[in-house]
């Protein structure tokens, strides 16, 4: 059963999450995922948006089933992480992120990865992998520190701490919140917009905002520590 759909509206594609209950993440999902975004990151098209099921974004890691992975899949799942961290981060065409509710740990993390963030006002979000005693794959931390301020890392990374939508947008996580049902809708609609700004002229400033770190995370990821031993 497929838990990612893509499909095209208005000419924005769509690229939708719906692992219930949380969209926690798997190795089955983050191969699915992977494979939508890398598509796109291949061939861009207008705009992407990436939503989650109703209610939540994704809760992260799934922390019932991975514990219980073998050495094998718990390297596809830091590989993984990485993959969609790089592959979210460098999509030259506008990525908006439609929060569609909860945004945790892994699931934040992939949020951070688009151009601009749209939240539902009912979720709760934050960086919880200290918590849970999960460590961040290179490239997850790599994209926190270059989409947060270091006080906003801090206090979320550390802090490790569920936090409401209004409190992201003071901390520049995300740039708008409204209510969960105009999620989508309005994600579309930046979408729209962005997506017809010249496509070259909008790759190119998006490379060189992105460049810098991006070959920062490649690098780390090359010699990434947990292929070791993860969780």
């Amino acid at each position: 059963m497929s838990h990612v759909t893509t499909h095209v509206v208005d000419g924005v594609t769509l690229v939708e999450i719906d692992r219930p209950p949380a969209n926690a993440m798997n190795v089955e999902l983050l191969d699915e995922l992977v494979e939508n975004i890398e598509r796109c990151a291949a061939d861009p098209p207008n705009a992407v948006v990436l939503a989650g099921r109703e209610g939540v974004f994704s809760a992260g890691v799934d922390l019932k089933e991975v514990p219980g992975y073998g050495p094998d899949e718990q390297r596809r799942m830091v590989t993984g992480i990485n993959r969609m961290v790089l592959a979210g981060y460098g999509v030259r065409c506008p990525v908006i992120a439609a929060i569609t509710g909860h945004a945790i740990a892994g699931g934040l993390v992939l949020a951070l990865c688009a151009d601009y963030r749209i939240a539902s006002d009912a979720g709760r979000y934050g960086l919880t992998e200290i918590k849970v005693g999960v460590p961040y794959p290179q490239a997850a931390l790599g994209v926190v520190r270059a989409e947060l301020a270091p006080s906003a890392a801090r206090q979320l990374a550390l802090g490790s701490e569920l936090i409401d939508a209004d409190a992201c947008v003071r901390l520049g996580v995300f740039d708008e919140v409204v209510a969960p049902d105009a999620v989508r809708g309005r994600a579309l609609e930046v979408a729209g917009r962005m997506g017809a700004y010249p496509a070259e002229v909008y790759a190119r400033t998006k490379l060189e905002l992105r460049e810098s770190a991006l070959a920062a995370m490649r690098d780390a990821v090359r010699t990434e520590p947990l292929l070791a031993a993860w969780v």
